[in-house]
Order: C-alpha cells, then structure tokens, then sequence
C-alpha cells in the first residue's frame, strides 16, 4: 500500500491530496496484508482535473458512472466522483455491497470504518450494507457467492436477504457478461466449487445457468464406476481434483462442465450416456455463446467433452488414434488440460500423463525429427505422403509404449 499511495501522491497534484480516498477492495486486500490488483478510489475532483491526470469518463450499462484509467504497473484506476467527500462519504459507503468492501482511506493512512468492517473482515465474514444490498444490484448475489468460492462465509442475516426474495426478475436486466465476470474470478478461488453449490442451494441463476440446474437430476453413469450418484456431484469432484493440480481458470471450467453432453442423452438407457462426448460439442458452444465468454473457452470445452473418453479408454485405444487425439488436443489448445481432466474424471483408471506427453511430443514432430529421408518422400504420392508419416510417428510411439496396436 504505501508503494500505491507514493503512485497516487504522485499522480496527483498536492492540492488534490486531501480530496483524494481510497476505497473498496484496496481498502480491504491493505488490511489482510494481501497484494492489491486494482485501484479504487472516491473524490470530488472536478471533471477537468480528472482528465489532467489521465482519466477518461466510462457510463456502464447497468452500474453508475466512473472515471478510468489503467496503469501498467498497477492495473485499474477506478474513480467515482462525490459531491463533497466529508458530506457524502458516508452515503456512498453505506450503498457498497459488504460492510468488509465500505472503508476508506486516506492518502495519509487513516481508516474510515463507519459501518465497522474491520471486525467483519478478521472472521472473513460477509454482512450486508444494507438489508436493500441485493435488491439495489443483484449482481452482488453472485458477487457473494464468489467471495465464498475464497474462503469468507455469508452471516445468517445475509443469507437470510436472499431466501426471502425471488430474484428471477430482479436478475432478468443484468448483463449476462456482468455474471460471467464472477464465475470466472470464482474459478480462479481455491473452493471454486462453492460457487456453484451456492447458486443451487438458494436457487438463484437459472437464466444464467440452466445447465447448472439440471446437473442434480441427472445419473453421472452406472454406480459402479460413479457411487457419488448425480451429475452434479460428479462435476464437483472432478472440479476439486482439478483445481488440486492447477490455478487455470479454464482447466477447472473444462473440469466442471466435461460431462455437460450428459444433459441430453436419451434418458432410457439412464444410467448410461450413449454419446455424451460428441453430444457436449454442440452444449458448450450453446453454453459459452450464451454466457459470451471468449472463443477458447468454447473450443476447449467442446472438444474436453469429445476427448476426456479416449483418454480414459487409453490402454484401448490404437496407437495411431492415440495420436490423433494428441494433435487434436493440442490444435484445440488443450494439450494440458486434456489429461488433469481425464485423470480427476478417472482417477484410478489406467491413463499414464507421461504416455500422453510422449504421443504429444511424438505427434508435433517434424518430418527430420522423425527421421524420414526427404528423398523418398518426394517418392512418395502426395495423396499417401500423410499415411507415410502417420505410420512412422505410429512405429516411433508403439516403441516407447512398449508394444501395442497399429
């Protein structure tokens, strides 16, 4: 914090000091003695001023307006401009969403604590500004969740705003992208799981996410294989081990949604899913598009939902589909994600990530590396040169794995 504040003190002129607070999210990561990602800030500095330091106007859809500026060392500059700071501090604070996220502080180090979330922040506890918190922006539903994907808990009396509300309605104007926004932070959180559970367990965000609440009515597969019993659960758990072994974001949306084809196979063959893995290409693109997340999102889901079988079917599988599955992966830019995938959905199976490497590394390289005379494959037709290469990459692998099919 003090290398933020010499930035601020610098960034502004002198006189603009006492009319300068920092709120928020900084506020609160300061006194956790966490690092601070973003910079949030309160004033009533004049529009002129604000654009003599570099900020431009942003009118969001669905929030109030803000000054912005982005800093290549220290991220977002955010500034909501007060009428007056002494005046309206408090007000502002009150309309925040959790007592832990309305203290201020000023440039010289003082905490502005009116609400008293220095008590609710040592127990990670999330209360309220308002018993009208959530209604005034809904979105701060998802936000709490989210927070709890981080290891804080709601207090009763906050989880109590939400039973006694619907909020199908009162969610309808949020931008999707705005919800979105908090999923994703969530996977990045060491139980990005709670989110989801959450989202269930007060029945909120079905718009959203209907996938989600289907998931509790659906078998994952035959008790056998799958004793945790719902699609749901099963999600959970491949979740968890997966979030074990990275901090991707996108390997633990993989992870949680691989079985999304699960939703539409036919329910008479229950508990079995007949092609779930090519039916979940089509679910994660209507998925993602609905969610607008970015493109990658949407290919390394579809094609983790079509892969993650063969994979678990390794030992089976010929060694030159072996190899198309690697270069697949890797064309979709799941080369890594793929097998964390695979190995939490079958944790005991037979799939080696040392044998997956080995077909990958096999299956990028180029035609010196695998040792082929350009000579004779200029011999070669050209329609027949693929099948060439394809067989020597097959004779190259199979020699590693120590036998197998063709």
């Amino acid at each position: 914090m003090d290398t933020t504040v010499a930035f601020l003190k610098e960034l502004f002129p002198t006189s603009c000091h006492g009319r300068i607070l920092l709120v928020g999210g900084c506020v609160r990561d300061h006194l956790l003695g966490r690092e601070q990602s973003d910079i949030d800030l309160v004033t009533c500095l004049d529009e002129a001023e604000l654009r003599a330091c570099g900020f431009r106007r942003v009118d969001p859809r669905s929030t109030t307006t803000i000054w912005f500026r982005h800093d290549r060392a220290f991220g977002s500059i955010e500034v909501t401009q007060l009428p007056d700071v002494d005046a309206a501090l408090a007000t502002d604070l009150a309309r925040r969403d959790f007592v832990v996220n309305a203290m201020a502080m000023t440039l010289n180090g003082k905490v502005i604590d009116p609400l008293g979330g220095r008590h609710y922040l040592e127990e990670r506890l999330l209360a309220t500004c308002s018993s009208n918190s959530f209604r005034d922006d809904p979105l701060r539903l998802f936000r709490a969740f989210r927070f709890e994907a981080d290891d804080w808990r709601m207090t009763p009396e906050s989880e109590a705003l939400i039973r006694e509300q619907e909020w199908g309605q009162l969610l309808s104007p949020v931008p999707v992208e705005r919800f979105s926004r908090e999923m994703l932070k969530s996977l990045e959180c060491a139980e990005p799981e709670r989110f989801f559970s959450r989202m269930l367990q007060f029945d909120v965000g079905r718009g959203y996410l209907p996938e989600l609440f289907a998931m509790p009515a659906i078998p994952a597969g035959p008790l056998q294989h799958h004793p945790e019993g719902d699609l749901f659960s099963h999600s959970v758990q491949v979740l968890q081990r997966v979030t074990q072994r990275t901090p991707d974001p996108l390997a633990r949306f993989c992870a949680f949604f691989h079985d999304i084809g699960k939703l539409v196979t036919n329910p008479e063959f229950y508990p079995k899913h007949h092609g779930h893995e090519d039916a979940g290409v089509a679910m994660a693109r209507t998925l993602c598009e609905r969610l607008r997340l970015p493109s990658d999102y949407r290919t390394a889901l579809a094609w983790t939902s079509r892969l993650h079988g063969l994979l678990n079917r390794w030992g089976e599988l010929r060694t030159a589909t072996r190899l198309r599955t690697a270069q697949q992966a890797m064309k979709a830019g799941i080369g890594e994600i793929l097998p964390l995938v695979a190995m939490a959905d079958k944790p005991d199976g037979l799939f080696s990530k040392e044998k997956w490497e080995r077909a990958v590394r096999i299956s990028a390289m180029t035609t010196v590396e695998l040792g082929i005379d350009e000579v004779r494959l200029e011999g070669i037709a050209p329609g027949k040169r693929a099948d060439f290469i394809l067989q020597r990459r097959v004779e190259m692998l199979r020699g590693g794995d120590g036998g197998g099919s063709g």
